[in-house]
């Protein structure tokens, strides 16, 4: 008889308990809940019982003190978590309803009528429980004992959805794969639909609450990538509804994250071939054996499937395994499809809206695959199709862009966005410096259509400042650089219109160098344009002179902005192969009338302070051994080079810009310069022997080398003295130099001053006669004696 008086006990229990657990007695609870599953297995009677304290667990928990939720959080979190351990009991009621439990903490419900002296917890108080006590790992693990129990498992299913809007459960449930797990019973037999709606549900907080890279690996299985593909495929042809349309846009998404990692097999499964042949499926019309039947509705969910399609191109391009599957399955003339003039409202099935919306994806997407199939690039006359796009959306057709779309930012109203993405595809190809690319599109006229069109953007530019019309602009300039780069003819066609367009660029307001706006990427992409697309022609470096080019160049130069001073002495250097150029580098005056090499020079000087280059007060040289050392230099230690590797001393040249300032001075002479200082004079004598420096540097670092290395027979070792010491002592004759300039300045400035006081003397001398004249003038004319 002790089964039927614990049955009665567990009734009193129950009835005694009717309106919630109070948190002290919580511990035994548990206790009794797990002595009910040990004797579910053997009497079927306790099954009832026990589902009732299970339900009871849905209602609020009692406290006596506010401080009770803290006191009892271990004792309570155990016991939550025990709740995921009785899903082991081998009773479907049992599982059913501790779900429900699980499902009833987040839409809790207060009591009818509450214990004397209790009060009920907080609302959140058992989700907070439920993340401390790990239940969600528990639940994800209890699904592989209801696997082949559909009711049970979509249960299961939906206390894991509503326990999955928080991260800390994700994490939890991330380390019991439940990614994996899930994808899985993607297929299981399930008239109502939920199994798939659940466990993408499930998926999609899992990437929006844990680590999206965690969640891709664990989808990166054969078996889950199958699991993907049958589930996708089912909702693709045989959901009718647009709750299907919608799971299986979801699971296109999951599926893309899973196509960002490398190493999942879409290709083995077959999944790329089926994405890649679906996104192409409407434009190129190639039969496809899996889609049989399948129809686009143009609805908003078919819309929304196709641009994830495009999308799903664009990451399977960064596969180098999957290129070749791009090139058989015509991916090139999908994309090319949309690079033609928009059609009038209502001529296609698409909306105006969608269309444009597809059209840019389309373009966006094919600056990311144009690079890999330049073959069927050339082969589809794309370089055509683009140039003839490029025209129709800078002529006078009237077309108004919905501007509704992140591709479309910047185009409402206008066609900039079309420009923007056609450009970019232009500048993906060219950046390959592929030759027959950049004739093909030279031979069609590229370089005086892109003329015009920057000519375009730069006059929207100026009635409306826009981060679009920054990227246009920048996008043209580099385009030209690459086709015009080491061709005079294509220089010269360039230089007919080029150099009036190009100049406006360097005479943009310093103030919006750094707005955040693109200017400065802006002034680069302008400077690029020039070394490659004038320099090297003399008629177009002659224009460029004729119009004050080399002021400009010089007045940015004067902004002291050190990420400008390589790319400026670079092209200054450059066209100090042109005779003119110095000429108008020596007529140039800043601020002050200051001279061009007085800012050469004041340069100099800044960059060797930058470096820690040791001079004294007055700019002399202080090191004998290494005059132009910088502090990095000094402390590097001697490193064995092979001899056909550069050492610290020559790949230094190329870290400042000491070298390109000395290679100007050559081509501007080192005498008669005017508006210098005896300080400028000092610091000119150190550029005027920068080579000699460089050169015992060079010496100084071989020696060493060989000195590490092995010891120098005496002949040898005598050679490399005297040189190191013939180094040494042309830092002393430039110091010598530089003394003596400082005396002579100070000579000049004693003469100065001793002439100075001369004139004060003077002046004061003749103050005094005057004053003295004024005083006589005074007596006589109020003094009659003095009169007399």
């Amino acid at each position: 008889d002790l089964e039927k008086e614990q049955l009665k006990t567990l009734k009193k229990v129950v009835k005694r308990f009717e309106n919630g657990f109070p948190l002290e007695n919580l511990e035994q609870i548990i206790e009794i809940l797990n002595l009910c599953a040990e004797k579910v297995n053997e009497q079927e009677a306790f099954t009832e019982p026990l589902c009732e304290l299970i339900k009871l667990c849905e209602l609020p928990f009692h406290k006596k003190k506010f401080s009770d939720e803290v006191s009892y959080s271990v004792a309570v979190s155990k016991a939550i978590a025990q709740l995921g351990y009785l899903m082991r009991v081998p009773s479907s009621q049992v599982r059913i309803q501790i779900c429900k439990c699980i499902v009833s903490f987040y839409n809790m419900e207060l009591p009818r009528k509450l214990l004397s002296g209790y009060q009920p917890t907080s609302a959140n108080y058992k989700i907070q429980m439920a993340e401390l006590g790990g239940l969600a790992e528990t639940l994800v693990l209890s699904l592989a004992v209801v696997e082949n129990q559909l009711i049970e498992k979509l249960w299961v299913l939906k206390a894991l959805q509503h326990l999955s809007s928080s991260g800390v459960n994700c994490r939890l449930m991330m380390k019991a794969q439940a990614a994996r797990r899930l994808c899985l019973y993607l297929n299981g037999v399930d008239p109502s639909g939920q199994l798939v709606f659940r466990s993408s549900e499930i998926l999609w907080s899992l990437l929006e609450n844990s680590s999206k890279e965690e969640v891709a690996n664990q989808l990166g299985s054969l078996e889950c990538v199958y699991a993907l593909k049958e589930a996708f495929l089912d909702l693709l042809m045989h959901g009718f509804r647009r709750y299907d349309h919608q799971l299986r846009n979801d699971l296109l998404v999951i599926t893309t994250l899973v196509a960002e990692n490398p190493v999942a097999p879409m290709i083995e499964s077959g999944f790329t071939k089926l994405l890649i042949g679906l996104a192409t499926f409407t434009e190129v019309k190639i039969p496809n054996p899996l889609l049989k039947g399948f129809k686009i509705t143009y609805s908003s969910e078919d819309f929304e499937m196709k641009k994830l399609l495009f999308n799903v191109i664009r990451v399977l391009s960064k596969n180098p395994c999957a290129v070749q599957l791009l090139r058989e399955n015509d991916v090139m003339p999908a994309l090319l499809y949309y690079v033609k003039p928009n059609p009038k409202p209502g001529f296609l099935d698409w909306s105006a809206a969608h269309y444009e919306e597809l059209q840019l994806h389309a373009i966006a997407v094919l600056c990311s695959v144009a690079p890999l199939l330049l073959d069927k690039y050339l082969s589809c006359q794309a370089n055509t199709l683009l140039l003839v796009f490029l025209e129709w959306c800078i002529g006078q057709d009237p077309f108004f862009g919905q501007g509704s779309s992140f591709h479309g930012t910047g185009g409402r109203g206008n066609t900039l966005a079309q420009v923007h993405y056609s450009l970019r595809v232009l500048r993906s190809v060219v950046s390959l410096y592929d030759d027959v690319v950049n004739l093909n599109l030279c031979d069609q006229g590229a370089i005086s259509q892109l003329l015009d069109i920057l000519k375009y953007a730069a006059n929207k530019f100026k009635e409306k400042e826009d981060a679009i019309l920054v990227e246009i602009q920048a996008d043209i300039l580099f385009i030209l650089s690459v086709l015009c780069e080491n061709d005079l003819h294509r220089k010269e066609i360039f230089s007919y219109e080029g150099v009036d367009i190009l100049i406006p660029f360097f005479q943009m307001d310093p103030k919006k160098l750094y707005s955040g706006l693109g200017h400065i990427r802006l002034l680069f992409s302008a400077l690029d344009c020039l070394w490659s697309c004038i320099i090297g022609n003399c008629k177009a470096e002659d224009c460029f002179l004729e119009k004050g080019g080399i002021f400009h160049l010089l007045d940015l130069l004067a902004l002291k902005q050190k990420n400008l001073y390589n790319v400026l002495l670079g092209i200054l250097v450059e066209f100090c192969d042109n005779l003119k150029t110095t000429w108008h580098i020596s007529t140039w005056r800043g601020e002050k009338a200051q001279t061009a090499t007085k800012l050469l020079i004041q340069l100099w000087r800044q960059e060797e302070e930058d470096l820690g280059v040791n001079r004294d007060q007055y700019g002399r040289i202080v090191d004998m051994k290494g005059p132009i050392a910088h502090s990095f230099q000094k402390q590097q230690e001697v490193i064995l080079m092979p001899s056909n590797s550069p050492s610290f001393a020559i790949m230094e040249i190329s870290e400042n810009i000491r070298a390109k300032l000395y290679s100007l001075f050559c081509k501007l002479g080192f005498e008669d310069l005017p508006g210098l200082s005896a300080e400028d004079f000092v610091t000119l004598a150190v550029i005027q022997h920068y080579m000699d420096f460089k050169m015992g540097e060079v010496w100084s670092e071989l020696c060493a080398e060989v000195k590490e290395e092995f010891r120098p027979i005496e002949p040898d070792e005598e050679a490399l003295r005297v040189i190191l010491e013939l180094s040494e002592d042309t830092g002393r004759k430039v110091a010598a130099l530089q003394t003596d300039m400082l005396e002579k300045q100070h000579h000049q400035d004693i003469l100065e001053e001793k002439k100075m006081y001369a004139e004060i003397m003077a002046t004061n001398k003749q103050r005094e006669i005057e004053n003295k004249s004024w005083k006589n003038f005074l007596a006589r004319t109020s003094n009659y004696e003095a009169l007399k």
